[in-house]
């Protein structure tokens, strides 16, 4: 694969998906907005996207950085680069812009992805509790979202698929 046939255009810099979702708003379209490390993309998050999607008209997903992530989750997270999980997440039919988001695992996406986006509606799993609970609840109220909770598959995890290739 060479990358001059990945999907850029769909990619964005916080500030490019801050004018976009202005644009978006202005043409009175309904935004969501999910976000996440996407590490080892696989069918349940694919189940998440498609979801979040039916939610509104355009999807944003927040990635998070490769040092968030890192500083997080340990050193040997994540296994896919930035770059790498941002391209995958892109050439999704459902997922319309991804961000990698610029701040720390537990600033974002309520540092600076909520705020740019302004989204009518933000999507967590069922594993984040209720919306009342969510570290970015104070945000999504702060831009006026909704949230949307998706009812998680068991057995579909990236730690899990991890945990299975280790006992190999």
């Amino acid at each position: 694969m060479t990358e001059h046939l990945w999907r850029y255009d769909k990619i964005l810099t916080i500030e490019q998906a801050k004018q976009k979702a202005d644009e978006l708003h202005a043409e009175g379209k309904k935004l969501v907005t999910v976000n996440g490390v996407f590490d080892l993309l696989q069918a349940g998050h694919l189940d998440f996207l498609e979801e979040a999607k039916r939610q509104g008209d355009v999807l944003f997903v927040g990635i998070n950085t490769d040092k968030s992530v890192h500083d997080k989750k340990g050193p040997e997270r994540p296994i896919i680069p930035q770059d790498q999980r941002a391209a995958l997440l892109a050439a999704l039919a459902c997922v319309d812009y991804v961000v990698i988001m610029n701040g720390g695992y537990d600033e974002e996406p309520h540092g600076s992805f909520l705020p740019a986006i302004k989204p009518n509606v933000h999507v967590n799993g069922d594993d984040h509790g209720q919306a009342e609970s969510w570290i970015e609840y104070p945000a999504m109220q702060a831009v006026g979202a909704t949230a949307y909770v998706v009812k998680r598959r068991p057995n579909l995890s990236t730690s899990e698929i991890i945990e299975k290739i280790k006992a190999l």
